[in-house]
């Protein structure tokens, strides 16, 4: 028996409206991407990371210049007290009988004893003097070494911080592109959490190592990077435990996929729409500890409610959003590990 047509649409309006909805900005910030065009979030994932590297290498060449300083500081005393002994040393052995006279003041010796004593004597002198002369030429040396890796430390360091500015300009230039020109006008700055994070392991050089997605993510049933685990970790420790998502299956430009990004919800059990109150000043919060702890966590970049943070530029305003809080970054803070 045939349903009358009228019934056929009322059942179907109603399928319709009984289906449940997802709304963006009310569900994960996976519906709505990250917002920017994938050549931005490519340029940032390349100018950042050159950045970082320039600013590993300065930071760890400025090291090196300080130990280097602090070598070369105290073995110059050391030279200089040596050089004056050993001067010390050659006017005594030349005021008791030093070349010809040498020969003079044994000639001159009344006993065969006092010929015996002024024998010892000058060879004692002589192998004093040889000894300093030796001690002081391997000081000058290590002096010269310590001179030469001090410049050459400078040289590294201006090559890191032309490095630095080169990577500056074109995320500079890369942002304005994208319509996110330089907007002062809003900053996640200071804070009032006052926990510092603990720094997450370095090479011995002082660069960050290569990782891949190899860990769980406890967010999600995906992976993350150990140096993305540890930044996570440290966030939670330090109070931020809001609702928090990170890995994301592969099909975006992102690092999300790449178990390198976490999205940190500012209401407490969701990502929700447009953060206010004390979900926004949470989000605020989280924001100004991320950026104060970057250099620990190695944090390429922070997203919060229209404003992204880099190490080479600061804050900026962030416009590639297609105006949902989830793409806006109004709902959540973005973190980008390197």
């Amino acid at each position: 028996m045939s349903r009358p047509p009228w019934i056929v649409a009322v059942v179907a309006a109603l399928a319709i409206l009984l289906t449940p909805t997802v709304v963006l900005g009310t569900s994960s910030p996976a519906n709505a991407g990250e917002g920017g065009d994938p050549a931005l979030i490519k340029k940032l994932d390349e100018t950042n990371r050159a950045y970082i590297d320039a600013q590993n290498a300065l930071t760890a060449s400025l090291e090196r210049q300080k130990n280097l300083a602090a070598q070369q500081a105290a073995t110059e005393p050391k030279y200089a007290t040596l050089r004056d002994e050993t001067q010390s040393i050659s006017i005594a052995a030349y005021q008791n009988g030093g070349g010809l006279r040498s020969a003079a003041t044994l000639l001159n010796s009344g006993t065969p004893g006092m010929f015996a004593d002024r024998v010892s004597t000058l060879e004692v002198i002589a192998r004093e003097r040889a000894a300093q002369l030796r001690q002081v030429a391997v000081l000058r040396a290590e002096l010269s070494k310590t001179k030469a890796a001090i410049d050459a430390e400078v040289a590294k360091q201006q090559a890191s911080t032309a490095v630095m500015a080169k990577q500056k300009a074109e995320l500079e230039k890369a942002l304005a592109q994208s319509k996110n020109a330089v907007d002062g006008s809003t900053t996640w700055s200071g804070g009032t959490t006052s926990t510092t994070a603990e720094p997450a392991p370095r090479k011995a050089d002082g660069s960050w190592p290569t990782e891949s997605c190899g860990v769980d993510d406890p967010t999600t049933k995906g992976c993350l990077t150990p140096r993305t685990l540890h930044a996570l970790q440290q966030v939670q420790k330090a109070g931020f435990t809001h609702f928090v998502s990170c890995w994301r299956p592969p099909g975006e430009p992102y690092e999300h996929p790449k178990g390198r990004a976490c999205d940190f919800a500012a209401d407490a059990k969701d990502f929700g729409g447009v953060a206010t109150g004390s979900s926004k000043e949470y989000g605020t919060q989280l924001a100004a500890w991320l950026v104060k702890n970057a250099t620990a966590l190695g944090v390429m970049y922070v997203i919060w409610f229209k404003q992204i943070w880099t190490p080479a530029t600061g804050w900026r305003a962030y416009h590639s959003g297609q105006g949902d809080p989830s793409s806006d970054h109004t709902n959540h803070v973005h973190m980008s590990i390197y």
